[in-house]
């Protein structure tokens, strides 16, 4: 069997039996068409006209693909950055595990090491920041509800961008402030909101008018035959507290992740455990919520004044 086919059933068999997200399976075969098209030695066009079989894919080959991500120049002269090589990488080696799976022979996926990431610097927003950014949407207007009720949401809960937008009015237990969501992973946690938050989104929604079952809808634009085509994008949430954060003139640029970065320092700095932080932020491993320890160590700071000459 050629490759293509294989990758065709890897991405259905991502699907159907490990009920993977489609953003993810999106991810995927991006990745993978790259892999078979630099095999096919056209990188930058379809694949479909060239048919690879498993054995293909050797050490050499590999190696060869991994010098071609490192030196990828796209024709805006951008290269790729190193998590982004990995990932490639990492739907390579789930490829590969696959196929082991259907017994064909292909090189072992343990044979393909991850290079070793660029250590990211965690943005997020200290208390007094939060507040000035929380304050700046016009709630005369029913928009300016929405974007605050938003905005609460996201620092209140934690929230990844895609959670937030997928959300409905009938999730919402507005007598135990609380909600249950399925993240990434197909992880479901239950999340907490803040008496602040529940009282935005209350004053919101008793505005709303319409009857599409989304949380949070859009209010430009004519509106759709469809009512449930209203929700709101992860697009817009990010333009609009891109919109805020200037407006509040933030020393920093954040974005919605960057307002769940800020509810977990905001955990740690008011004492909270990390196992606990790891389920509200619906992390699969502790080392994932372990970088904000990092950045809100108090013990670190109490010992450099400590000794640290003055």
């Amino acid at each position: 069997m050629d490759l293509n086919q294989l990758l065709k059933d890897f991405l259905e068999y991502l699907e159907i039996e490990r009920n993977v997200s489609k953003l993810t399976i999106r991810n995927y075969k991006h990745y993978l068409e790259r892999f078979l098209g630099f095999l096919s030695g056209t990188p930058l066009s379809s694949v479909k006209s060239s048919v690879k079989s498993p054995s293909d894919i050797t050490s050499e080959s590999i190696r060869q693909y991994r010098l071609y991500l490192s030196r990828y120049v796209d024709e805006h002269g951008i290269s790729l950055k190193r998590v982004t090589q990995n990932y490639h990488l990492i739907a390579l080696r789930s490829f590969l595990k696959y196929l082991i799976k259907r017994d064909i022979n292909v090189i072992s996926p343990d044979k393909i090491d991850l290079p070793k990431a660029e250590s990211r610097s965690i943005k997020f927003l200290e208390r007094d920041s939060v507040d000035r950014l929380l304050n700046m949407p016009e709630i005369s207007k029913i928009e300016g509800l929405r974007d605050k009720a938003i905005l609460e949401v996201l620092f209140s809960t934690g929230l990844r961008v895609s959670e937030l937008v997928g959300l409905n009015r009938d999730q919402i237990n507005f007598d135990r402030r609380e909600f249950g969501v399925i993240g990434k992973g197909r992880r479901a946690r239950v999340v907490f909101l803040s008496d602040t938050a529940v009282d935005w989104l209350n004053r919101y929604l008793k505005e709303r008018s319409d009857t599409s079952k989304a949380l949070f809808i859009r209010y430009s634009g004519k509106t759709p035959e469809d009512i449930e085509s209203l929700r709101l994008t992860a697009r817009s949430v990010q333009r609009l507290v891109e919109k805020y954060v200037k407006k509040a003139r933030l020393p920093i640029k954040i974005t919605p992740h960057g307002l769940r970065h800020s509810f977990a320092t905001d955990l740690l700095h008011g004492g909270a455990d990390l196992r606990a932080i790891q389920e509200m932020l619906g992390h699969k491993n502790v080392s994932t919520t372990q970088i904000y320890t990092h950045i809100t160590n108090p013990q670190l700071k109490e010992i450099h004044e400590k000794f640290h000459r003055k």
